[in-house]
Formats: C-alpha cells, sequence, structure tokens
C-alpha cells in the first residue's frame, strides 16, 4: 500500500480526491475514439472506467454494506462462485462493452458521488473494523476501500496514461 493506511478520514478522503483528480484530468477531454482504442491486452480508457466504477459499486455493496459478494456483483451465486478475479472482470467487460464513452464517464462521476457520500456517513473507526473474522492478517474494512479508491484510479489511471501517449 502506498504510504500505509489513512490516519483518519480526512487524509482518506484526501487520497481519494487527489489521485480521483488525477484520473479525471487525463480522461474528461478525451475524444470518444481515443477512449475506444484497446492496449495489448484489450483494454481500452472507456473499459478501464467502466472497470473503477463497477469495482466502486461491488466495494460499496459488499464491503461497506455487508451485502454478499455475489448480489454486490449482480451476479447468481453459482456463477460468482466459480469465478476468479480474471473471470470477474470478462463478466464487467461484457456487461459493459456496448456502452459509449460518455455514459461510462457520466457512471463513473455518479459512482465516485456516491462513494463519498457513504465515506462521509461512515466512522472511521468502522472503517479501521476487521472485514472478515477468520482473516489471518486481520486487515480491517480500509484495506478494501483504499483498493477500490484512490490506489485503483491510480493503477488505472497510468495504464490510461500510456494508452493516450501510444495513441
Amino acid at each position: 500500500m502506498t504510504n500505509g493506511l489513512p490516519k483518519d478520514k480526512a487524509d482518506l478522503l484526501a487520497r481519494i480526491q487527489s489521485e480521483w483528480s488525477a484520473l479525471i484530468s487525463i480522461v474528461e477531454n478525451l475524444k470518444p475514439e481515443q477512449a475506444n482504442v484497446p492496449d495489448a491486452g484489450g483494454w481500452s480508457v472507456k473499459y478501464n472506467l467502466a472497470h473503477l466504477a463497477e469495482w466502486e459499486q461491488f466495494m460499496i455493496g459488499c464491503y461497506l454494506h455487508g451485502h454478499p459478494a455475489h448480489e454486490a456483483m449482480r451476479l447468481d451465486k453459482s456463477t460468482y462462485e466459480k469465478l476468479d478475479e480474471t473471470g470477474l472482470n470478462a463478466v464487467l467487460y461484457e456487461r459493459n462493452k456496448g456502452r459509449t464513452f460518455g455514459d461510462i464517464l457520466q457512471g463513473l462521476k455518479r459512482s465516485h458521488v456516491q462513494v463519498l457520500e457513504v465515506l462521509e456517513k461512515m466512522a472511521f473507526a468502522d472503517m479501521m473494523v476487521q472485514l472478515d473474522p477468520n482473516d489471518p492478517e486481520r486487515r480491517p474494512v480500509m484495506v478494501w476501500i483504499v483498493g477500490n479508491t484512490y490506489e485503483h484510479y491510480q493503477e488505472h489511471r497510468q495504464t490510461i496514461e500510456a494508452l493516450v501517449r501510444s495513441a
């Protein structure tokens, strides 16, 4: 994790805002044709953004609201249980491939607002509670918040920057 876990909610929100601003500054002015060019792995800017929104929504549903993982991913339980992360990402790709860049960008922005609203209402102490009582590493919910917000934005921003440079 970059610089360890946030020390308080203000630190968390500042990190989220910093990486969000960096991401949005790159993608907001892209033309749809730029957003649809895939990289060597088949991931376009459009799909990177859809992926971020999908995992934000999963985080809210599963980790912050306590819904079963398959419900948060909007899949039936047996399908969800058969999929690893690569399989889940393939499902998310199929779910979003027909959407326009503009629709995906607006959806990501809506998702981001929703994330901030949920985090604003949540006590920092609740973010530091161990997510899974059977986790031998005793990781708090915060690990998944970080991994589905600013660290995830940074990871995909770097991918998007490389895509934009190569286009």
